[in-house]
């Protein structure tokens, strides 16, 4: 089967979004133009890394031009945020397991890729395997991003990770609730 390529290139939207309640949520990657829209499936910790080593290329993309690239805003623009649900029907094309960054000095963007995930023999995930642009390897999401829309991004996504439950006060791990057996209580339900 051959792989299929979904190409953004300064998509009218590009979000992560999430469906469910706080502890049993699914996070998404979203990217929408002319009446298109791809979702893609992944992890909390892939959104947070995301969202992170985006803020840091594009530190490093300002840093390197000195300062005076207008292309790349020190903060997300608040005229560009996207507070809005994800854009419905919600089709899963794929879920992630290999993420790539890479900025385009050129054109001065942000190319963000999210392939497939790759099951073994085993039926245990791969994210080792990288395939470059062959023709029969995982599907691929890949979007070019100004640096203002991947501000945007990169806050929204660090938003929706730290709107998810409140963290326990002696243990520091996720409150259900209902409540959880805190290690730090010997085991006594809080």
């Amino acid at each position: 089967m051959t792989r299929q390529v979904f190409f953004y290139d300064q998509p009218e939207r590009f979000v992560a979004g999430t469906v469910g309640q706080p502890g049993a949520r699914a996070f998404y990657l979203q990217a929408s133009a002319r009446g298109r829209i791809t979702s893609v499936l992944l992890e909390k910790t892939q959104v947070a890394a995301l969202a992170e080593r985006i803020d840091e290329v594009l530190d490093e993309a300002l840093r390197r031009s000195g300062g005076g690239d207008a292309t790349i805003p020190a903060s997300a623009p608040q005229d560009l945020l996207d507070t809005a649900p994800l854009d419905l029907p919600l089709e899963q094309e794929f879920r992630v397991g290999t993420m790539a960054l890479a900025w385009d000095a050129v054109d001065s963007c942000l190319v963000v890729e999210a392939q497939a995930l790759v099951e073994d023999e085993e039926g245990e995930g791969e994210g080792a395997a990288v395939f470059e642009d062959d023709e029969n390897g995982p599907d691929m999401l890949r979007v070019r991003l100004s640096g203002a829309m991947a501000r945007v991004f990169a806050k929204r996504a660090l938003d929706l990770v730290a709107a998810g439950r409140k963290p326990c006060p002696f243990c520091n791990l996720p409150l259900d609730p209902e409540g959880h057996l805190c290690p730090r209580a010997n085991g006594y339900r809080r």
